[in-house]
């Protein structure tokens, strides 16, 4: 069983667990679920930069990456520097994610947030929603066709935005439909946990102009991002170059000011 296949088993598990705990509808009667979303499809359009800043403390292949800093600073700092988007892990057992940081981060910012969570079930679409989500991360490697289509447009009816991440041209096949708003290909190999940006310049020109698409993982200095630019990607999420180290804000900061 690999990684991947673990992590959707035990999502399984859990949310057997927690619709026990709480319904959808009283998901849907929270605060957040009336708000509406910030636009990151448009923050990254209108950007000079196209950084979106990731909160993870830990992962499967890296273990931990930062477990000192509170969420409020590394949010805070993520403010400072203007980004367009956040990203929050809320997978408690791979990532050290959870609920109440994506509910933190909302009360932190109105810049776009990005649940990223292994997403099977529209319960967690509406659970984003109900806690302060903008955007929704769907992965093509553990959803079929059918699954993408319909959580994506279930998405949109109830306000979300949709990235989906590929890692190679059959996924991709899967995710070319209308209720998809950002296309992300991760560089990361899933069985061998190597990155290599290489991924993204060859899948580059098989994404639809249609479809804004970004970089994720892997990406560490100025140099990697002039050149994903180059092959039309507007945004490029990086979570563990900020978090390892002991001022998330700055290292972002820096590496934004580089870029403009």
């Amino acid at each position: 069983m690999t990684i991947l296949e673990k992590i959707i088993e035990t999502k399984k598990i859990e949310l057997e667990i927690v619709k026990k705990t709480i319904s959808m509808e009283d998901l849907k009667k929270l605060p957040n679920f009336q708000r509406k979303s910030i636009s990151l499809v448009n923050r990254l359009k209108n950007s000079s930069h196209g950084i979106i800043a990731e909160h993870k403390r830990k992962s499967p292949s890296k273990s931990i990456i930062n477990e000192s800093l509170k969420i409020d600073q590394i949010i805070q700092g993520y403010n400072q520097a203007d980004v367009c988007g956040i990203s929050v892990l809320t997978d408690k057992e791979y990532f050290g994610g959870s609920l109440s940081d994506l509910r933190n981060a909302r009360k932190l910012t109105n810049i776009p947030i990005l649940r990223k969570e292994f997403i099977i079930d529209k319960y967690q679409l509406i659970e984003a929603k109900a806690n302060g989500a903008d955007v929704i991360l769907l992965i093509a490697a553990c959803l079929g066709k059918n699954q993408i289509s319909d959580l994506s447009a279930f998405a949109k009816e109830i306000g979300l935005e949709v990235l989906i991440e590929i890692h190679n041209e059959n996924e991709l096949q899967k995710c070319l439909i209308d209720t998809i708003d950002i296309i992300g290909v991760n560089n990361r190999n899933l069985k061998t946990f190597e990155v290599d940006i290489k991924t993204s310049i060859r899948l580059s020109n098989m994404i639809p102009e249609k479809f804004l698409k970004i970089s994720e993982s892997g990406i560490s200095n100025f140099d990697e991002i002039k050149k994903l630019r180059n092959h039309g990607f507007k945004g490029f999420l990086i979570g563990e170059l900020f978090m390892r180290n002991n001022d998330p804000g700055k290292e972002v900061l820096d590496l934004i000011k580089k870029i403009i």
